[in-house]
């Protein structure tokens, strides 16, 4: 199955971390806020089905779209995302752990020849040196800067077009099905769904949610096994 897979690449935000982690660590921080992340959250659901909108244009319709949620000028909406959300998140990454075995599995997937690459829907240098893991890979990419927020196979296939490689030769990492799954086999490429046990025992009682994805990991170590062996 992962006979031609040369590229693994992996989504950041509660993939590499839990998400758990870092939402308790904002609790107040959205509380001060909360008015902005109502109508930052309604922003993002438009992009999130948004066509591809290249180089200034994402930021500058986010920013209009959150402008008329406000009641603000352009000018002002896009500094309030820039000032609460991209710069005034960065801190509260420092604490976070990620997942046991994340750079293990780096490390044991560079080891074996992969190569390896990150892309996420929020900017990755938010996350500062990215628990130590830049080193190990070869691309690092937010969808933003790309121009359009997952699912859209646009910034997967930028993804591959970067690597220098074909959609079917990647294996997608992500903790999401309805945009990391759902997003990458679109764009042609395998996919890993982690899914954490506690996560897994809910879904499983409630019967919640298709999974279509080709590899299903609950721990980092499963998913060495799996693409290792």
């Amino acid at each position: 199955m992962l006979e031609k897979i040369k590229v693994i690449a992996f989504d950041i935000d509660g993939t590499l971390y839990p998400s758990f982690s870092l939402y308790r660590r904002l609790v107040f921080y959205v509380l001060k806020n909360f008015r902005f992340y109502i109508h930052f959250g309604k922003v993002r659901r438009v992009m999130h089905r948004t066509a591809p909108l290249p180089g200034f244009g994402f930021y500058e319709y986010q920013g209009r779209l959150l402008a008329h949620e406000l009641d603000c000028s352009v000018e002002e909406s896009r500094k309030k995302i820039r000032d609460i959300v991209y710069d005034g998140l960065k801190p509260y990454f420092k604490d976070v752990p990620t997942f046991k075995d994340v750079e293990l599995c780096f490390k044991s997937f560079r080891e074996a020849g992969f190569r390896l690459a990150l892309l996420s829907d929020f900017p990755p240098d938010q996350k500062g040196e990215l628990w130590g893991l830049k080193p190990y890979c070869e691309c690092i990419l937010g969808s933003e800067e790309i121009g359009a927020l997952k699912p859209s196979k646009y910034p997967f296939g930028i993804l591959a077009m970067t690597m220098g490689v074909s959609a079917d030769e990647i294996l997608y990492v992500g903790n999401s099905t309805k945009y990391d799954v759902i997003g990458a086999k679109n764009a042609g490429m395998m996919t890993a769904l982690l899914c954490p046990r506690v996560k897994a025992f809910f879904k499983k009682i409630f019967k919640s949610g298709k999974n279509s994805a080709d590899i299903n990991f609950s721990t980092y170590r499963q998913l060495m096994k799996i693409v290792l062996n």
